[in-house]
């Protein structure tokens, strides 16, 4: 089932739905900037807020990523996860050049073809930023 929302006035069409805050995200594992597999159930216990996003290099992803990184000092319980299909090694090279250390980023490329990391990925990459 495919959805259509609209960025910027121009429609833009998701594979599945967009979830609704606070609903329960599909179990997925992700690769770590150490190379490992990452669950959610490793942050079990805590409320976890998924950035998602193609690049880290793109100047909104970018900007989206520092300003989760902002934000995690403020909520309680909670980890930010920033997923993106950037390799792990220029996910870490970004947060260590801009000192990031309040979020995990999480990269999609060795699962990015099986879906389940992300029910809401847009169908052709276009920019989704909430406001």
């Amino acid at each position: 089932m495919s959805q259509t929302v609209h960025f910027q006035g121009n429609p833009v069409t998701v594979a599945n739905s967009i979830p609704q805050a606070g609903s329960k995200a599909q179990t997925f594992t992700l690769v770590a900037k150490d190379l490992s597999d990452v669950t959610l159930g490793q942050f079990a216990g805590k409320r976890k807020v998924l950035n998602i996003f193609p690049s880290i290099d793109t100047g909104v992803c970018a900007a989206s990523v520092r300003k989760f990184n902002q934000l995690a000092t403020e909520i309680d319980n909670t980890v930010v996860l920033c997923i993106s299909a950037d390799l792990p090694f220029a996910q870490s090279r970004f947060c260590g050049a801009e000192g990031l250390n309040n979020v995990i980023t999480l990269s999609t490329f060795r699962n990015a073809a099986d879906g389940k990391w992300n029910s809401c990925k847009p169908t052709v990459w276009q920019l989704l930023m909430a406001h």
